[in-house]
């Protein structure tokens, strides 16, 4: 199995398309998608919205769901759209991810070619290409993927308007060691990147 892991240092500074966007320029692979999303406390895992059952709630460990929709009005559904194989969708409290391994891992056996949205899943998995979106612009920086800045291959930049970064106390040397990127909405895939993905998978 080949494994790509696509993570970002924020929400909404476009994983999932650059995700969507390696997909369709190798629709050939038949892809297997899969996003992660942990959830905050008092947040059900099985419909992602406020619920009375606290995360710790065994009822709740995690819900995973298969995409079956073409119509690109979610996450897993623009994968299919793009050309993956098989889209998944799995949701866990938050550092919940280990509970919900055994069937991430069993949804992916056997499979060649696996992408992954998600930073939590270097914990469990090491990939073959590990790439992370990054925006000068969103200030915000999880934990998550400040961690495994040392870890990624590669850093995809969506085209900023600023002249600097906004984020504070990110090591930009463990950035600038690797090869960066751009990119410019609403187009999210790199043509320079293709030689990457072509000798590793």
């Amino acid at each position: 199995m080949k494994l790509v892991v696509v993570g970002g240092h924020a929400r909404d500074i476009g994983k999932t398309s650059v995700a969507a966007s390696i997909i369709a320029a190798t629709r050939d692979l038949g892809w297997t998608a899969v996003k992660l999303t942990q959830y905050g406390h008092h947040v059900c895992t099985t419909d992602g919205v406020a619920c009375e059952c606290a995360a710790t709630d065994p009822a709740h460990p995690f819900a995973i769901d298969r995409e079956t929709s073409l119509e690109g009005r979610t996450d897993t559904s623009r994968f299919l759209v793009a050309g993956a194989r098989e889209a998944y969708w799995a949701r866990t409290p938050q550092g919940g991810l280990g509970q919900a391994m055994p069937e991430i891992r069993r949804l992916i056996a056997g499979k060649p070619y696996v992408i992954m949205e998600s930073n939590s899943i270097l914990r469990f998995l090491r990939p073959d290409l590990y790439l992370v979106v990054l925006d000068w612009d969103t200030a915000d920086f999880k934990s998550s993927a400040r961690d495994n800045l040392d870890r990624a291959d590669a850093f995809i930049l969506v085209e900023p308007q600023a002249r600097h970064p906004a984020w504070e106390k990110v090591p930009l040397n463990l950035i600038e060691r690797r090869p960066v990127f751009r990119v410019r909405p609403p187009d999210y895939f790199p043509s320079d990147l293709m030689p990457l993905l072509r000798r590793i998978l």
